[in-house]
């Protein structure tokens, strides 16, 4: 069968694209824009090409006769009239988006789904899974919406019993699945063009746990979702002794995601809870939560208030006697009118912030697009912060800041045109 990935480059489509070649599957691809994921893939044999025309698959589709056609939710929410998946559908080749294939997949190989949802937390909580069962020498199979140290970002052994999957929210995506074992990780309201009210948000997630066997949910959220708990839900508690007793990572949140990890996987395999937390004390972590970029310099991927909290309270366990200073990219302008109003103390512990522009992606064109400036204003103390452009202005102030002793924590959006980009081709020409 012959799979055609419709924005292969994406952190979700991507490694899907590297399951389906694992799995068999004839794969190939296309993508707006060259990145990273895409020259990962061409360099492991997957065909792909950038630049989504009519023409471009047609020429494909004629030498190689596409079976299915797998698109990212990007896809039609920038362009209804997305040419490839015009000519999907006047061809008559199937089309569906990528949850009905990762089934399709996971029901082939006769595997035990492990789902990790939540609004914060689930690539950390996802890949921290996967880190314990490479620890303990089990086979898995796992797709994580980021780069992992130590494992690609998707991957399919023969003799998996198990899939980990990062179960995201956006356009009910967790809500095609049914977990052997899931966990969420947090509960936060996000995505408000897909869920309008507060409570239709809520509801996805406690669908999500009527088709999980068993669940693990902090108290506080069960609380929020007013669920009735039994035997196939599993309540943790936030002031657990155990998870600072035990738990020698950075960041209260962090240690959070590894208590959830590792009750996780005790419950899946079995091994005892010590073992498990002696193996994710050694979590090198993932690619852009708190990375490391040079001495001084980290990046993390935060975009909502308890995020950006959660990675300004890592930053300040890690910081030797450092001020900590933060570059704030907002993601996404329709985010940025439903939570304008909640950033009041997001920044408290910071001695800057400089607040560049909004990272733009799916956006509502009737939407007024809030500047800089604009946002600081509901910031509790509107002093701490500065609008800041992306350019040679920022890059010395962040070398003065690095003289100064700071640690400068960059906290916005992933990918093409991002903070994150532009600072790591910073790092690369040595111009930081």
């Amino acid at each position: 069968m012959h799979i055609f990935f419709s924005g292969i480059g994406g952190s979700g489509i991507g490694p899907l694209a590297r399951l389906a070649k694992q799995a068999g599957y004839e794969v190939s691809g296309s993508d707006k824009q060259e990145s990273a994921m895409t020259q990962q893939l061409k360099k492991e044999g997957i065909n792909l090409h950038i630049g989504q025309t009519e023409e471009a698959i047609a020429k494909l589709h004629k030498k190689h006769p596409i079976d299915w056609f797998v698109f990212s939710s990007a896809v039609t929410r920038e362009n209804l009239y997305h040419p490839e998946l015009i000519f999907a559908k006047r061809n008559h080749i199937r089309h569906s988006m990528r949850d009905e294939l990762l089934n399709q997949i996971i029901t082939d190989k006769r595997l035990r789904l492990l789902g990790v949802a939540g609004t914060h937390g689930k690539s950390t909580t996802t890949a921290m899974i996967v880190w314990l069962f490479y620890c303990l020498k089990i086979p898995v199979g796992h797709s994580v919406g980021a780069k992992l140290p130590f494992a690609p970002a998707g991957e399919l052994p023969n003799d998996a019993t198990y899939f980990v999957y990062e179960c995201d929210e956006f356009d009910y995506n967790f809500l095609a699945f049914n977990p052997y074992i899931a966990t969420i990780t947090g509960i936060g309201w996000d995505h408000h063009e897909i869920f309008p009210t507060k409570e239709s948000y809520l509801q996805a997630y406690r669908d999500f746990i009527s088709q999980s066997r068993h669940t693990f949910i902090w108290q506080s959220d069960a609380k929020e979702l007013k669920i009735k708990t039994d035997e196939s839900i599993t309540v943790l508690h936030e002031n657990e002794r155990a998870i600072d007793a035990t738990i020698a990572l950075a960041g209260e949140h962090n240690r959070r995601d590894a208590w959830q990890a590792v009750n996780l996987v005790h419950e899946a395999t079995g091994k005892p809870i010590a073992t498990l937390v002696d193996h994710i004390n050694e979590f090198p972590g993932l690619h852009q939560r708190m990375e490391r970029l040079r001495t001084g310099l980290y990046t993390n991927y935060a975009h909502t208030p308890e995020k950006i909290k959660g990675g300004l309270n890592t930053a300040l366990e890690l910081a030797d006697n450092q001020d900590v200073v933060i570059i704030y990219e907002p993601l996404t302008n329709r985010r940025q009118h439903h939570i304008k109003e909640t950033y009041k103390d997001t920044f408290k512990g910071a001695k800057k912030v400089h607040w560049v522009r909004t990272y733009l992606a799916r956006e509502d064109p009737n939407l007024v697009l809030l500047t800089p400036a604009e946002l600081i204003t509901y910031l509790d103390d509107p002093k701490i912060a500065t609008p800041a452009e992306v350019d040679a202005s920022l890059l010395k102030t962040i070398k003065r800041h690095l003289a100064d002793g700071d640690m400068v924590v960059a906290m916005g959006a992933s990918g093409a045109g991002s903070l994150d980009e532009w600072l790591r081709q910073q790092v690369e020409a040595d111009k930081l």
